[in-house]
């Protein structure tokens, strides 16, 4: 047991003690040129930097003090990777993702962290392997997308990254995320409530949170004896354009319904607009009601009916769980989602 313990010391002391020396001739490059890598110099192509910041990362070498000094020297840095698609198009324009930065933003500042956005989209297993290797202290990935067996994959070497998207069967990464089933439910149950029979489902099924919300929608309507009419699922691309056109087409086949349940506050404003254009009243004829809760739902005409989810403390909790890692993978979390109720649903 003694030698054990004197030989894990000895190994802690010999990776504390790690010299620009020693990285060097593991990388098996020149000292001048490990020092360019740590300092990110552009005379130091790509693949030999990741090979040296992996290096220097494994054996504690404390290069980020070697790191030209930000303006307010910053305690680490955090890199936001958006993959694609995204099914919200992969636009960091798109409003609910800047609620999101924002709620990263904030606790990252809390904790005097820089966060910088990686101009970087992953699309495969070897692309998340190369957006970890860099001198940030840890990743946060905005979205899933196609990457659930490669994030899987990647937990099994490198623990520095967390994910924003939803909790799926035999996961094995950290992800944080609302809780989607609960709220897709809760919207529908609202509709039921109101008298609403014909409820339409609208939005993109292919992104796990979308996929989550219909699932809890299908559930409302078992759950208050509505059947499952095929004609009330319609999908549509998070933007207000596919929204407004799959509505329009749904209205000139002649297809009737009363509620729409949203994927999204985006995709609620364009059947909105659908049906103004068509004459019928929201919420007299349809009720609508989004998802996210957005800036904009509260000042739209009318008033977006709304599933909220909570983006700063999803902010914070991602930054907690990357930054007080410990080495092994963090506990997924689901954040409630709240109905709020304004003009679009009628009550």
């Amino acid at each position: 047991m003694c030698s054990k313990i004197c030989s894990c010391r000895s190994r802690r002391v010999s990776r504390r003690n790690t010299r620009l020396e020693d990285l060097a001739k593991l990388a098996g490059v020149s000292i001048s040129t490990a020092s360019r890598a740590l300092n990110d110099s552009p005379a130091v192509n790509d693949r030999t930097k990741q090979l040296i910041w992996k290096l220097a990362r494994e054996h504690d070498y404390p290069f980020r003090r070697y790191m030209p000094a930000g303006p307010v020297g910053a305690e680490g840095v955090i890199a936001l990777v958006t993959p694609r698609p995204q099914g919200r198009e992969g636009r960091l324009s798109d409003p609910f993702f800047l609620e999101l930065l924002a709620g990263v933003g904030e606790a990252a500042r809390e904790r005097d962290c820089d966060v910088v956005m990686s101009h970087f989209s992953p699309t495969s297993y070897d692309d998340l392997t190369a957006a970890m290797n860099t001198r940030a202290d840890g990743v946060i990935f905005l979205g899933q997308s196609t990457l659930h067996p490669s994030l899987n994959r990647l937990a099994q070497s490198d623990a520095r990254f967390v994910v924003w998207g939803a909790e799926l069967p035999d996961q094995a990464y950290c992800s944080v995320g609302s809780d989607n089933l609960a709220g897709g439910r809760r919207a529908t149950l609202h509709l039921a409530r109101l008298g609403r029979k014909r409820i339409l489902f609208l939005g993109d099924l292919d992104p796990p949170e979308a996929m989550q919300r219909h699932r809890g929608y299908l559930e409302a309507l078992e759950q208050v004896g509505l059947g499952v009419d095929p004609d009330m699922i319609m999908e549509a691309h998070f933007e207000v354009e596919s929204a407004e056109a799959s509505v329009d087409s749904l209205i000139r086949r002649g297809v009737k319904f009363d509620g729409v349940v949203c994927a999204s506050d985006l995709i609620a404003l364009g059947a909105v607009r659908a049906l103004m254009h068509a004459g019928l009243r929201v919420p007299d004829d349809v009720s609508v009601i989004g998802f996210d809760n957005v800036p904009f739902s509260r000042y739209a005409r009318p008033a977006l009916s709304t599933i909220a989810q909570d983006t700063m403390k999803a902010g914070r909790l991602m930054v907690s769980k990357l930054l007080d890692n410990t080495g092994a993978v963090g506990r997924s979390e689901r954040i409630p989602t709240d109905l709020i109720v304004r003009e679009s649903c009628g009550g």
